[in-house]
């Protein structure tokens, strides 16, 4: 009896099966015993390790190495420096994971012929201004990126013709050991002539073209610092002095396009910018947020003096296979107010565009954005280079097909009867988008707005 009454005892205390399995399944913890990197000839280690998130000695659990392995490889792509990159676990030796990352540079040295409209967008050239092709600005680019392999970027425009500009930049984002700041410095010079010296009552543009001289005269001097503590997070502090000079006609023509119709001002301007990345593809975001607040201060007397604060925010999120919807939004005001012509740009200018209002024009002193779009990848093309090349062998395109809405705002207190300004503005419509390497993005859309326009419009944008 009490031969089975041990035996019994000591049964019980044995595992069962399921306990067994339930052991074997427990998740384990990884070392990462090292980081092998192939494929960059140009680019310094140390700059590609920098934006992964997974680092010698580490240990993670199998879902934060899955997890690890996925943000390095977006953050990596989205440093610009490659076509195509991978990280992955290599081999495992025990419970210590050896991780490849293996890359395809960029063509970094890109003396490129410089060829561009003047006018705000594609359709305003084409429509408003009759295609004419003395309304292009032409020349060279001398963009050397990656320039000592520390992603760094010197950069030299010669341009010409219907304006001329002279621009030299170079950024070099760190220069400590710990990778953490950076210096920009830059100086621009250029000429034109014409000039869009006020807006209409129906928001359009008004032009004055000088044939025998410059409408306007400007340069820049600027130095910036900059610090980024961890892969998500920027911050940048700019000051710069500025001359701008316009022609006696304009000055004529627009009393008002500098205080006490002056034909000159000169100023040092201070930017503090903040910037957040957080997305799967900075350039154009399937998942994750974004966010940006600036502060901007312009002269310190009273003639030029003027602050500026603006926001920024996006959120992309996938609810369907290969289908994503996303939203950003944007605000700015500026302060003290003025009437001054050189202080009125909103709607319509830089990334302040609105799709179905590409013809229009909005000044102002406050406003905002907000835009939504629902995006569905229909097609992904592999183009097969046949040039022989390592790293450019295939060339991806992904097609989207997208649905949209817009809502703008732009408050000015010095104008009460135009057609857009200090009204609810609101815009739709469908269209179709291509992605492709070197931050390429091309959009062709067909909009719709609230005073009855619609039409087809094109726009493109590139890593060149």
């Amino acid at each position: 009896m009490r031969y089975w009454c041990l035996v019994i005892l000591l049964c019980s205390c044995l595992p069962t099966q399921a306990q067994i399995s339930d052991s074997l399944q427990q998740p384990i913890e990884y070392i990462i015993g090292g980081i092998s990197i192939f494929g960059n000839k140009k680019t310094k280690d140390y700059i590609i390790l920098r934006e992964a998130t997974l680092k010698k000695g580490d240990r993670v659990t199998p879902d934060q190495l899955s997890q690890k392995l996925i943000e390095s490889k977006q953050l990596i792509y989205n440093t610009g420096l490659f076509v195509d990159d991978s990280v992955y676990v290599d081999r495992l030796q025990g419970n210590v994971a050896f991780i490849h990352i293996r890359v395809k540079e960029r063509l970094y040295f890109l003396p490129l012929p410089y060829f561009r409209l003047v006018d705000r967008n594609f359709n305003e050239w084409w429509v408003q201004q009759n295609r004419s092709l003395s309304r292009v600005n032409y020349g060279i680019k001398f963009n050397y990126n990656n320039f000592t392999g520390q992603n760094d970027n010197l950069n030299i425009w010669l341009i010409n013709g219907y304006n001329q500009q002279v621009a030299l930049r170079y950024n070099l984002p760190f220069f400590d050991k710990s990778l953490k700041q950076g210096i920009n410095v830059g100086f621009g010079y250029s000429n034109q002539r014409e000039i869009n010296y006020a807006t209409s009552l129906t928001n359009q543009q008004l032009f004055f073209k000088n044939d025998n001289n410059y409408a306007r005269t400007f340069y820049r001097v600027d130095a910036t610092y900059s610090y980024r503590p961890d892969q998500f997070q920027r911050h940048y502090f700019r000051v710069s002095y500025d001359s701008d000079n316009i022609a006696d006609t304009v000055a004529a023509l627009n009393p008002m396009f500098f205080p006490n119709g002056a034909t000159q001002v000169k100023y040092i301007d201070f930017t503090y910018l903040y910037q957040y990345f957080n997305t799967d593809y900075n350039v154009y975001p399937s998942k994750g947020w974004q966010a940006q607040a600036s502060l901007y201060k312009r002269g310190i007397d009273k003639t030029t003096n003027m602050w500026q604060v603006g926001l920024y925010g996006l959120f992309a999120k996938p609810i369907l296979p290969k289908t994503f919807i996303v939203a950003d939004a944007s605000a700015t005001i500026k302060f003290p107010y003025n009437p001054y012509f050189f202080s009125q740009a909103l709607l319509g200018y830089g990334s302040y565009q609105m799709p179905g209002l590409e013809y229009y024009v909005a000044d102002g002193m406050a406003g905002g954005l907000a835009h939504f779009s629902l995006n569905h990848q229909f097609l992904k093309y592999i183009f097969k280079n046949p040039i022989k090349s390592k790293t450019h062998d295939k060339i991806p395109f992904r097609f989207y097909a997208k649905i949209y809405t817009d809502v703008g705002y732009a408050y000015n207190p010095y104008i009460n009867n135009n057609l857009l300004n200090n009204k609810l503005l609101h815009t739709w419509g469908f269209g179709l988008d291509i992605v492709s390497i070197y931050d390429f993005v091309f959009r062709l859309e067909y909009s719709f707005n609230q005073l009855g326009g619609k039409g087809l419009y094109l726009h493109a944008n590139n890593g060149f």
